[in-house]
């Protein structure tokens, strides 16, 4: 652009930062800027206006997270697009806000299937990270690397590429005190294809025992919780048992209470998804001694656990089971041959659904891992191995530890918008936010969440009604549920409003703020 950027008034007398955010905003506002315009450089700009380097950048990265600027390690600073043109539908690894996506074309924990939805202008449904703070020079620098190496004549390893394994093994221990290694990894296509092939060797090893007559295995489930794995599981042919969560996560009373104990039990322990719940560290080790004496296997669902927002980060159910941890014994029975914790784990959340790349850490279990290895023969691994090369070279480099230090801090701040906005609405209790990158606002009557749901979208505005979520046929609970680290602050801010309105009209016809 020709002139300056801005021009900082001397007898303003606001803090550096806010003047520096206000003009570069009012500038983008008011046209000086268009999308895809570069803006100086942080050094440039702070020469320009005499003031410290730092106060530009702190400047730059509030307007990135506000949804005004694109950050990419390595290349220029660039104004963001604003608004969501209807036929953008192109992938990419550009920032909020998201292509127009619906509902079916969520992975992972998130929203339910369902019609052909509308066309979403601020798409706010659940299981959409930010891609904005990805270090692009260290993404493309990776999959060059793997583009340049020799072409192998076999397929990929079974369990993986061994140095892919070995670089998330070592991620594991830094980010969730799991001491685990690359021979306990088998490298997935995401959450969906780890837990097909958990199903398909528990039933393999059900037939193989011929225990309960034959009956297929039965695994016990959160409700409300993760409706495309329950789809996943009873496709196999696996029994599913819902079982009640309370504030805290999975209701092990109602797990104890059950007839015959399950062959395996899903839970989302750091984070209950969808509504949010910690499962406490002594009610972990609780579950933990109850599958040692019953031999089932748990599934423990780490989906969003890098993102804690509030309280420290508590031991993966993974790394206290190996510690032998329950009730700090460390005698007979709490050897490794004597775990029962399976970890399921992607970086859907951490970087993009786009990659489908995932993993099992899988326990010192020998019958469980000749299953899960001969099926893997019979079905490989749908990663090619160029993406699991460029994967062991991103993690490598660090970009990923940095990626997730960024992101966490523009999620905090988000955050902190839904509360602001959501977070004093009487007959509205907002939750889920104590961790991961959704919320849920709980309503008593689930009709009533539907048409605020069905009005939203008419509006362009992606939610899910909770009802989706239920595992038991005939309940339906009240509520929406919501992500918000997807999209920048601006369009985030009017999603917020517009769910706002939305409830204050159903919950108090007539009245509007």
């Amino acid at each position: 652009m020709d002139g300056p950027l801005l021009v900082l008034d001397p007898r303003d007398g606001a803090p550096i930062g806010v003047r520096l955010v206000d003009g570069v905003r009012r500038g983008i506002l008011g046209g000086l800027l268009a999308p895809g315009d570069p803006v100086p450089s942080t050094r440039a700009l702070a020469a320009e206006l005499g003031v410290s380097r730092s106060s530009v950048v702190a400047a730059y990265e509030q307007l990135a997270g506000e949804g005004y600027l694109e950050l990419r390690q390595g290349a220029p600073t660039r104004v963001a697009r604003l608004v969501v043109e209807p036929e953008a539908s192109a992938p990419s690894l550009s920032p909020s806000p998201s292509p127009v996506a619906g509902p079916s074309d969520r992975t992972g924990p998130e929203a339910p299937r369902g019609d052909e939805p509308p066309l979403l202008r601020i798409d706010l449904l659940p299981g959409i990270p930010s891609t904005a703070r990805i270090d692009e020079r260290a993404w493309r620098s990776a999959w060059r690397r793997a583009a340049a190496a020799p072409i192998p004549r076999s397929s990929p390893p079974r369990a993986g590429l061994a140095g892919l394994r070995v670089e998330i093994a070592d991620h594991l221990r830094q980010a969730r005190g799991v001491g685990c290694t690359s021979d306990d990894l088998v490298v997935t296509a995401g959450t969906s294809d780890a837990l097909g092939l958990l199903g398909a060797a528990l039933l393999e090893l059900a037939r193989d025992d011929g225990g309960a007559g034959g009956a297929p295995p039965v695994v016990a489930v959160e409700h409300p919780g993760y409706p495309s794995a329950r789809r996943l599981l009873e496709r196999r042919g696996l029994v599913i048992a819902p079982l009640p969560v309370d504030a805290d996560g999975l209701d092990l009373d109602a797990l104890r209470r059950m007839p015959r104990p399950p062959q395996a039990v899903m839970v989302t322990p750091s984070h209950q998804y969808p509504l949010g719940g910690r499962l406490p560290v002594a009610s972990r080790l609780e579950l933990i001694d109850w599958a040692r004496a019953t031999g089932a296997l748990i599934i423990e669902d780490d989906y969003d656990s890098e993102f804690r927002h509030l309280g420290a980060p508590l031991p993966a159910l993974a790394s206290l089971d190996r510690l032998g941890a329950a009730g700090g014994r460390t005698g007979p029975g709490t050897e490794r041959s004597s775990e029962r914790t399976v970890l399921v784990g992607s970086f859907s959340k951490v970087l993009t659904p786009w990659l489908r790349l995932g993993y099992l850490v899988l326990p010192a279990d020998p019958a469980l891992r000749a299953a899960v290895l001969r099926i893997r023969a019979d079905e490989p691994c749908p990663v090619a191995g160029p993406a699991q090369e460029a994967m062991r070279v991103f993690l490598a480099s660090g970009a990923l530890r940095r990626h997730i230090a960024a992101t966490r801090r523009d999620y905090a701040h988000r955050r902190r918008m839904v509360q602001s906005v959501l977070g004093e609405l009487p007959g509205a209790p907002l939750s889920g936010l104590d961790g991961g990158l959704h919320a849920v606002v709980g309503l008593h009557d689930a009709e009533a969440s539907a048409a605020i749901v069905a009005r939203l979208a008419e509006e362009g505005v992606g939610v899910a009604p909770l009802a989706d979520y239920s595992a038991v046929p005939g309940e339906r609970p009240g509520g929406i549920v919501f992500g918000y680290a997807g999209v920048g602050d601006a369009l985030l801010g009017e999603g917020l409003a517009r769910i706002r309105a939305a409830l204050v009209d159903t919950l108090a016809p007539g009245r509007r703020e």
